[in-house]
């Protein structure tokens, strides 16, 4: 029987967690919290590098964040669909490992793959808690399905402290040399291959730490109003 996990973090592509909530999943690691990744495609329409190379740089960052595994569901990048085919294959990931917070991508972004991404992660979480659906496995609905910010600016309906945890983060994401940047890279440059994009990774934890009262912090928007008993539990 599969370990049940505590939190799966989705992503479209190799480096869409790492760059979305590398450091809240860091920071659950270190708490002990059983964490895993799934991407759903390898990248392999990226302008730089290549799939082969983007399955090597994904192993190196999940060495630096230490979930549990990181799996790959070997969709079509640029094509999958919020389809009853894609729905399925998720909804099996989501029973056998029966995680009780789900984290993908953000609801809306530059790349239309990201949006895509969010809903069909987030139907396939509901669809995963119906009876009906037949796959030989316990349904299961995680408690809750958090949807972390990317390219554009999203406000958040709640932030992580991630100071303690930003480092590992910026590591992570420095593991795919090949899509960000790299002095040395003679390929042709991109949207997020220049200094400044790998730089704005630390300035926006850095701006919405500032926000939040403390060095640096990743955002999430829910789908469901988070509940606290008193007020006090905020801060």
């Amino acid at each position: 029987m599969a370990t049940k996990l505590d939190i799966i973090a989705f992503g479209a592509h190799p480096d869409d967690v790492e760059l979305g909530c590398g450091a809240t999943i860091a920071k659950h690691v270190s708490a002990g919290k059983k964490v895993a990744v799934v991407d759903l495609t390898r990248g392999e329409l990226g302008t730089r590098g290549s799939a082969e190379i983007r399955d090597l740089e994904a192993a190196k960052s999940a060495e630096i964040l230490g979930f549990e595994f990181r799996k790959n569901m070997n969709f079509k990048d640029g094509f999958f669909t919020n389809d009853e085919v894609h729905q399925l294959e998720l909804v099996k990931v989501i029973r056998e490992y029966q995680p009780d917070i789900v984290l993908c991508n953000a609801v809306y972004d530059r790349h239309p793959d990201h949006s895509k991404a969010s809903d069909l992660v987030s139907t396939s979480c509901f669809l995963s808690g119906l009876r009906k659906i037949e796959t030989g496995q316990e349904v299961w609905r995680p408690k809750a399905v958090y949807h972390y910010i990317q390219f554009k600016n999203i406000d958040p309906h709640f932030v992580v402290d991630v100071s303690d945890f930003m480092q590992q983060k910026v590591s992570a994401v420095e593991a795919f040399s090949s899509q960000f940047y790299n002095g040395d890279s003679n390929e042709p440059e991109t949207i997020i291959s220049s200094k400044g994009f790998l730089d704005s990774v630390r300035y926006r934890a850095a701006d919405l730490g500032r926000l939040s009262g403390v060095d640096y912090a990743e955002g999430f928007t829910v789908e469901k109003l988070p509940v606290v008993n008193f007020l006090e539990e905020l801060n």
